[in-house]
């Protein structure tokens, strides 16, 4: 098991919301659980795209993982625009792997097969994302985004990172922060 310990310069454990001028179609209202941020880049999974045509016991299905288990009706996502045909499960905290990432206290990323038999076996996490693909920056990157107007940043809760009306996913977040996305302008303002 890697532990990942929040440093405060960074934005590992939060959620990064698209601002309403996004100009990238694949991140035009998104949500994006950031799950490593440090000095050499970031990297998340967006967790309000779902994928169309593609639910959790197809994909099981297409790994030939028997599904022994009844599972809920989790939504398979679009994680990010990078290694799209790799699969991630951002979990509670209440399953570990060895080869497990603990972002937060209640958070947990996990990257392998394993993890997916457990779900299909119903000896996995309580709550669970499975993304395909994730969102990755290099090294300063997302800083410049961010001071360039691209996105918000605000701290992650259970609901928004896991909760099943994805389609209000985005509005929630800004809400959550106070801020009505309508009323806000697409210009940087410099004091």
């Amino acid at each position: 098991m890697i532990n990942q310990y929040q440093d405060n310069n960074y934005l590992s454990g939060q959620l990064l919301i698209a601002m309403p001028s996004m100009a990238d179609p694949r991140f035009e209202k998104s949500v994006i659980y950031i799950c490593a941020h440090n000095s050499d880049g970031a990297m998340g999974l967006l967790v309000n795209r779902p994928i169309e045509d593609l639910s959790l016991p197809q994909l099981l299905g297409q790994l030939e993982i028997d599904l022994s288990a009844e599972i809920s009706p989790v939504r398979v996502m679009f994680g990010g625009p990078v290694e799209q045909g790799r699969g991630f499960v951002l979990h509670s905290s209440d399953y570990l792997q060895d080869a497990s990432l603990v972002v937060d206290e209640n958070v947990v990323l996990t990257a392998t097969v394993e993890i997916l038999q457990a779900i299909a076996e119903g000896s996995g996490p309580k709550k669970y994302l499975l993304a395909l693909g994730y969102a990755g920056w290099e090294a300063g990157q997302l800083d410049s985004e961010i001071k360039n107007n691209g996105w918000l940043s605000v701290g992650s809760d259970n609901d928004l990172i896991f909760g099943s009306d994805i389609e209000s996913k985005w509005l929630n977040a800004m809400t959550k922060i106070g801020i009505n996305p309508y009323m806000l302008s697409d210009n940087a303002g410099h004091a």
